[in-house]
């Protein structure tokens, strides 16, 4: 007992002017931040997804922005956005299942600073839609203009290379038929030129796996 008792007073009384110094530290703090008013501010910040699966794509546009309505310490709202006091929106995005899915923008979802809390959010929910990923292969297909209007029409053309890969959400990529070329005025053509120009895809959830750009070979004959 007599060596327990040693040790606790050793602690308690050791270096005992600093112990009561920051004691005394620590109570003008907390009595500087309790004395501080509360205020209520409005902050827009991004969305922000984590744990995404690999395999899922978003098939439509999300919202991109949530105004937050905050209460804190006046000194804590006019430090937001400064390094690590930035408030964020971070959602969850595991376990997904194609199809649309809610999520609710609450306090559970939103990332604040210490003594920052959350009085609303608008919107108070995300919606999203959900498809999974899918590559495919699709022809090109050559955009030509001005054919005929010098005596010229076209004998033969050709689009190197014939085919592109595609990547995007499964209902969306399953649709597309083909991939169109910017187009290609031959209206100054005869005999036979190259041309390189970029495919295009409509949709913009469906992307190119390598570079869109071909070269078209056509050739003119005269009427």
């Amino acid at each position: 007992m007599s060596r327990v008792f040693k040790w606790l007073k050793g602690l308690l009384f050791e270096n005992l002017g600093w112990k009561l110094l920051s004691l005394a530290i620590a109570v003008a703090l907390w009595a500087l931040v309790a004395s501080e008013p509360e205020l209520v501010t409005l902050v827009t910040v991004s969305l922000e997804y984590k744990n995404l699966p690999d395999d899922m794509l978003m098939s439509a546009e999300p919202v991109s922005q949530v105004l937050l309505e905050l209460r804190g310490p006046s000194g804590e709202l006019r430090g937001l956005g400064e390094g690590s006091l930035h408030p964020a929106v971070v959602l969850d995005m595991s376990d997904l299942q194609p199809g649309v899915r809610t999520f609710p923008i609450d306090e559970g979802s939103v990332k604040l600073p210490r003594g920052v809390h959350l009085v609303r959010a608008n919107p108070s929910e995300a919606r999203f839609e959900f498809d999974r990923r899918l590559k495919r292969i699709v022809p090109v297909r050559v955009r030509l203009i001005g054919e005929g209007q010098n005596g010229y029409v076209v004998a033969y053309q050709s689009v190197q290379p014939p085919e592109l890969q595609i990547e995007g959400p499964t209902r969306k990529v399953s649709r597309i038929a083909d991939v169109v070329t910017d187009p290609v005025d031959v209206s100054s053509v005869w005999g036979s030129s190259e041309f390189r120009v970029n495919a295009f895809v409509e949709d913009p959830y469906v992307r190119f796996l390598s570079s869109p750009q071909v070269v078209v070979t056509v050739t003119m004959k005269k009427k």
